[in-house]
């Protein structure tokens, strides 16, 4: 059986994707929700589908080991960041060496690194006049958006784009493609 703990800092949309997606599959499951904020929407729609969550601090993260004896304490084996927006520390990537995935809103390297998430990431896409956007799914390094590339699909952006369409138009390739992907490279 393969675990997949999620990481997430926000409403969890991907997060639930991927609950849904694995529901059922009787050789991969969705064990464990972790999340940097307590007040997450993450963590409810974890609880919706009996999930365990565990909420942890930046500092914890960083200097503590109690989140990898978490993911040990579960038998996790791939770890997935879906809208997690801090670093992952040096032990949790050496520990799990190309079984942390993230994915991020543009086709890296454009529009990656530290505070290039989300909404900032959509707007500089528009005002920068970009034709297409999309997504990349790829491992997590030491650096932000950094690691080795798995998978990218891309979109159209028109001139009359408001980086709000923008946002809508990613995350239907986030819904579509980010489960497929995760199973293809636990398979």
């Amino acid at each position: 059986m393969k675990r997949i703990a999620i990481f997430a800092s926000g409403s969890g949309s991907n997060a639930e994707n991927i609950i849904k997606y694995f529901a059922g599959n009787e050789g991969v499951e969705v064990s464990l929700i972790l999340s940097n904020h307590p007040d997450a929407f993450v963590l409810e729609r974890a609880k919706k589908h009996q999930i365990e969550t565990v909420v942890f601090s930046a500092k914890e993260l960083k200097y503590g080991r109690n989140v990898l004896e978490t993911l040990k304490q579960y038998n996790v084996s791939i770890v997935i960041l879906a809208g997690f927006l801090l670093k992952i520390p040096g032990y949790l990537i050496q520990h799990f060496p190309n079984a942390i995935i993230n994915i991020h809103p543009a086709l890296l390297p454009k529009y990656g690194g530290k505070g290039m998430y989300g909404m900032n990431v959509h707007r500089s896409v528009v005002e920068n006049q970009e034709t297409e956007s999309g997504i990349t799914i790829h491992y997590v390094n030491e650096n932000y958006d950094e690691g080795a590339i798995i998978f990218q699909a891309s979109c159209a952006i028109a001139s009359k784009d408001s980086p709000e369409l923008v946002q809508a138009k990613v995350q239907e390739l986030e819904a579509l493609h980010f489960p497929k992907v995760i199973e293809s490279t636990i398979q």
